[in-house]
């Protein structure tokens, strides 16, 4: 198996802060998700040209979570590194990790699924065609 990983670095700024001057916690769902499409762009060419590639309307979200370790703050730089965890025949997981420096800021998790229309009704598709493009990406970098 060949893993599916990447790396965000993420310039925290006064507009991403609360009142307390701490990052507002949908900040990071945000950061998740802007880290995931660099991921399907560093690998798979990007959202729109997989989603094309597999008749499909999108790769959405099917559950989120996340566990707030330690603060970040205006003028941090948060490395955030996504990982696919698991391959299951309609889901696919995401593993999140965001560290400044050696301290864990935030860990959290996606899942999500391969989307088709059909007729007026969305259903889940088979994620082993998305593995294949995503593999194949990463394969080539590492040639």
């Amino acid at each position: 198996m060949i893993e599916i990983v990447h790396e965000n670095s993420i310039p925290v700024s006064f507009g991403d802060c609360d009142p307390a001057g701490i990052v507002h916690y949908p900040n990071h769902f945000r950061w998740f998700d802007a880290t995931f499409h660099a991921l399907l762009r560093r690998w798979g060419g990007g959202h729109n040209a997989i989603c094309a590639e597999l008749g499909s309307i999108g790769l959405g979200l099917i559950d989120v979570g996340g566990t707030f370790r330690s603060p970040a703050v205006n003028g941090d730089r948060l490395d955030l590194v996504a990982r696919i965890v698991e391959w299951n025949a309609r889901t696919f997981r995401l593993a999140y990790k965001g560290m400044i420096g050696e301290r864990l800021v935030v860990e959290g998790f996606e899942l999500r699924g391969v989307f088709i229309r059909e007729g007026e009704r969305l259903r889940g598709g088979e994620v082993a065609p998305l593995r294949a493009i995503l593999e194949a990406g990463a394969a080539r970098a590492a040639s």
